[in-house]
């Protein structure tokens, strides 16, 4: 065991979990008043529902031996991390725990940003017991085929990680992952009332840049915390995080302000996300300049992704599709692309004369994450809609979800007005952040 080591991946662990909490707080600020709170707790939900499935289950799925052809790990192998508590059971130079302790965290936000699809529309119990059936047969098993490396915590491991696919950290497994089931359960609930008509503009843009700036911090313990040890690898993947978010940042906020003539605070705050999405599988296989630009690519590729709900007739609240399953298809393909021998990954893509093959791999891992996420989630949103009810009524829509689900507010309106109406001397509606031009409206 490396104490360095170990210290480095705690901490970053730590950092990743401090992500969903910024996930709640920038897809909170996103949606309407009358649905902050609704909106926050299901991260918040997630995260306690998959923290503890991760212990009894989740992580023998992901991790342990395989048994059914690189598909699947043995839930029974480490079923309530049994075997694991010793300190010679180590994961490189990491105890396992603290190995255990850093994926829980992965688990947990990729079950969270789901949640962006179906804002203002989804009753909290259907969406809890979507969570735990989610991860179940979806999370873990692609978490086994993507993260578990043959010899790294159990003899045998997962497929796509033994076809020599480059997932750094997690965009084919996280993020082209929550992107379909996103794209999933919003087609399987339907579009929000007054979709496309009706202005759904962010109600507190300050949360949104205070989630985005929470999430850039978290995802350097995503990245660099990747690397599972105090190194070369975890430094270069720390400077390729910043370089690609910082030119994603610049390519969104040119794109909006050539197609609407505004550079708007909503746009710095997902062109961010975007290019952390984006460079999440590539960090280890980029030089820094290659990851400016994939980030510049993918400031401008999510920023115009983003309205294909209004054309394709999809309502995804929060633009999950156009930024996570776009940025993270984006970030997977690019390393066929920019990938050098000199990062390290030690691989070279097709623009640095390694052929095609490369190339090849990242479409049909990226590909066929997308396929089976998007299959398997609307299968398991429809039969909880068929059973229970996943989608709220829409008088309970218009009342307001917050009231209604949780008998809360967010906001004390009559502490804030005096009683009276709206506070003196706002305006009557939010200013639309983004652009006027409904082409990439992202709150509910």
């Amino acid at each position: 065991m490396d104490t360095g080591d170990t210290a480095w991946v705690l901490a970053s662990a730590s950092l990743v979990l401090l992500m969903t909490p910024g996930l709640a707080l920038f897809y909170g600020g996103m949606v309407r008043a009358k649905s902050v709170l609704n909106m926050m707790m299901m991260s918040f939900g997630a995260m306690a529902l998959i923290g503890v499935l991760w212990v009894l289950y989740g992580f023998s799925v992901a991790f342990g031996n395989d048994v059914g052809g690189g598909w699947l790990g043995d839930p029974f192998e480490y079923f309530g991390l049994k075997g694991l508590l010793g300190a010679d059971h180590l994961v490189g130079t990491l105890p396992a725990m603290a190995f255990v302790g850093f994926q829980s965290a992965f688990a947990i936000i990729a079950v969270a940003l789901i949640s962006g699809a179906i804002a203002d529309r989804a009753k909290f119990g259907a969406w809890m017991v979507f969570a735990g059936v989610w991860a179940t047969l979806v999370y873990f098993p692609v978490a086994h085929w993507v993260f578990s490396f043959d010899g790294v915590v159990s003899e045998v491991g997962g497929v796509i990680a033994g076809w020599g696919v480059i997932d750094f950290a997690g965009g084919t497994a996280i993020h082209i992952n929550a992107g379909a089931a996103g794209l999933a359960l919003a087609i399987v609930l339907g579009k929000r009332r007054g979709f496309g008509r009706e202005p759904m503009r962010p109600h507190n843009l300050p949360l949104v840049m205070l989630g985005a700036g929470i999430l850039w911090f978290g995802w350097f313990g995503f990245n660099a915390g990747s690397a599972t040890a105090a190194n070369g690898t975890a430094a270069v993947a720390w400077v390729n995080t910043l370089a690609a978010t910082s030119a994603a940042v610049l390519g969104w906020l040119v794109t909006e302000k050539v197609r609407d003539g505004h550079a708007t605070s909503l746009g710095g705050a997902s062109g961010a996300v975007a290019g952390l999405v984006a460079i999440t599988p590539a960090c280890s296989a980029l030089t820094p300049v290659t990851s400016i630009v994939v980030g510049i690519l993918a400031g401008v590729l999510c920023a115009l992704a983003v309205g294909l709900k209004y054309k394709l007739g999809y309502d995804d609240s929060l633009d999950v599709v156009g930024v996570h399953l776009v940025g993270g298809l984006w970030g997977t393909i690019s390393i066929g692309l920019f990938a050098t021998a000199d990062a390290p990954a030690a691989t070279d893509g097709l623009f640095y004369g390694g052929g095609a093959g490369l190339l090849g791999k990242q479409v049909v891992a990226g590909v066929g994450v997308m396929l089976f996420s998007f299959v398997v989630t609307w299968v398991i949103g429809t039969v909880i809609q068929k059973t229970m009810g996943f989608r709220i009524d829409e008088e309970d829509e218009v009342a307001g979800i917050d009231q209604v689900v949780h008998a809360e507010s967010g906001y004390d309106w009559g502490t804030l007005t005096g009683g009276g109406g709206r506070v003196a001397g706002s305006p009557a509606r939010p200013t639309d952040a983004r652009h006027t031009s409904g082409t990439s409206e992202v709150s509910a």
